[in-house]
């Protein structure tokens, strides 16, 4: 049988321990969840919010907890961005738009994810994806040029990189190879 892994936050005893604590107090409760969350890992005001809401806080309650928790520094989504992007972008090779997604979709405000995205420009951004595609590049030899386009831009497009640029990289890393790339304009359609 499979064991699943625990995580600071998700098991059984945490639940309980989670209760026995005075029901008539909920900001103890809400920060006691928000810290045992953040000891793990650094978490938007958002997903705490949400990991309180499931929990049953009261809002008002929860408003006060996080506000408090942003004032001595405990969260600071700014940071969370910056240290997202620059892992996201450099550990898995993410493009900026993926990246403003992700930070979207874990609640980030938009101007600190258009600062935090900010912080890549596009010659970096397309170092990155020359990167990327000189890592996959051996492992498409020996398919034709049309699939070995499709295969590298695609693995591109699904890291964020805009199309016009993932075909660009493509077809020079490509060209540089040696692979015929006659009839390829420099727009990257095939």
């Amino acid at each position: 049988m499979a064991r699943r892994t625990e995580w600071p936050g998700d098991s059984a005893d945490s639940s309980r321990a989670e209760k026995e604590l005075s029901p008539q107090d909920p900001a103890e409760r809400a920060r006691a969840i928000c810290l045992r969350l953040l000891t793990g890992t650094p978490r938007t005001r958002k997903q705490l919010a949400d990991a309180l809401h499931k929990r049953e806080i009261p809002s008002e309650v929860a408003e006060e907890v996080l506000s408090r928790f942003e004032d001595v520094g405990l969260i600071n989504d700014a940071a969370f961005a910056d240290a997202w992007v620059e892992s996201r972008h450099h550990g898995r090779g993410l493009a900026r738009r993926a990246l403003a997604l992700e930070l979207r979709t874990k609640g980030v405000d938009s101007s600190l994810i258009d600062e935090a995205v900010g912080q890549l420009d596009s010659e970096q951004e397309e170092e990155t994806a020359r990167e990327l595609v000189a890592r996959r590049l051996h492992s498409t030899r020996g398919l034709d040029r049309d699939r070995r386009i499709r295969r590298l831009a695609g693995m591109l497009a699904r890291k964020g990189y805009p199309e016009g640029m993932a075909l660009r990289v493509v077809r020079r890393a490509l060209e540089e190879e040696g692979e015929d790339v006659e009839g390829l304009d420099e727009g990257g359609g095939f």
